[in-house]
């Protein structure tokens, strides 16, 4: 598929759950950059990769922070917040010997006082959990998405749209969105969206809910796509994408 400005690919996982590492697997057999936000333990009780794996994935792909141990910082205190922001960063500097410039907000759940927090603790950019936006956005520590791989009732992106404002940017997306009634087809259809008009197709997820959705033939459908369309140049990480914009 040809367009007069090509389509940015970039696509985030988050939580670090051991099933990152079949999603790398995937990553891997198409070419594709991604980045991993992983908190060093997670206090809902889901299973985090041990440090010699996390290192591993990290040989290939950007490693963020997703806090401490995953935690909504618009529910917690200033204090707890530093904490979960700084403490997430040096024990995966430690983790990795090499610094992570990422940050994810677990949940999308944050505050003005936590991207301050970010931006403070040496990060370079931070992913927020707003969707349907063909483009990185205009603030460093607010960075979007396009879409969730995961099977959303359409109410769902209705009440994200609502709440996330930045309307003007996001009715076509959402326009598209309300059109499918099966995911992974409106999946698809945004990507069409983002091919044939360019700018950045930004995918994210959780390597769970693949697993237990079994969606594995889905995710490997979309990625090939992706290879099939998107130029090698143009298959960015979080932070390349950041760089690029910023």
């Amino acid at each position: 598929m040809k367009t007069a400005t090509p389509v940015v690919f970039t696509c985030s996982f988050d939580d670090g759950h051991p099933a990152d590492l079949r999603t790398a697997g995937l990553l891997d057999k198409y070419g594709l950059q991604a980045t991993f936000y992983i908190p060093v333990r997670n206090r809902e009780g889901f299973p985090v990769l041990p440090p010699s794996r996390i290192r591993e994935l990290g040989e290939r792909f950007e490693i963020g922070s997703h806090t401490y141990d995953h935690c909504f910082l618009a529910q917690a205190g200033a204090n707890e917040s530093h904490f979960q922001i700084t403490e997430g960063k040096r024990r995966l500097e430690d983790m990795l010997g090499k610094e992570v410039t990422g940050f994810c907000y677990p949940g999308g759940k944050y505050r003005q006082r936590d991207a301050d927090m970010v931006r403070s603790a040496g990060f370079r950019y931070a992913r927020t959990t707003m969707n349907l936006c063909f483009d990185s956005g205009d603030q460093p520590f607010e960075m979007p998405t396009t879409c969730q791989f995961y099977p959303h009732q359409r109410s769902v992106y209705l009440r994200n749209f609502a709440r996330q404002r930045k309307w003007n940017r996001r009715h076509e997306a959402l326009r598209l969105a309300l059109s499918h009634k099966d995911w992974v087809t409106r999946l698809h259809a945004l990507f069409d969206h983002a091919c044939e008009h360019g700018g950045t197709f930004h995918l994210w997820g959780h390597s769970r809910d693949i697993q237990e959705l079994d969606a594995w033939d889905a995710l490997d459908g979309l990625l090939a796509r992706v290879a099939r369309e998107v130029a090698p140049a143009n298959r960015l990480n979080n932070r390349q994408l950041a760089a690029l914009d910023y």
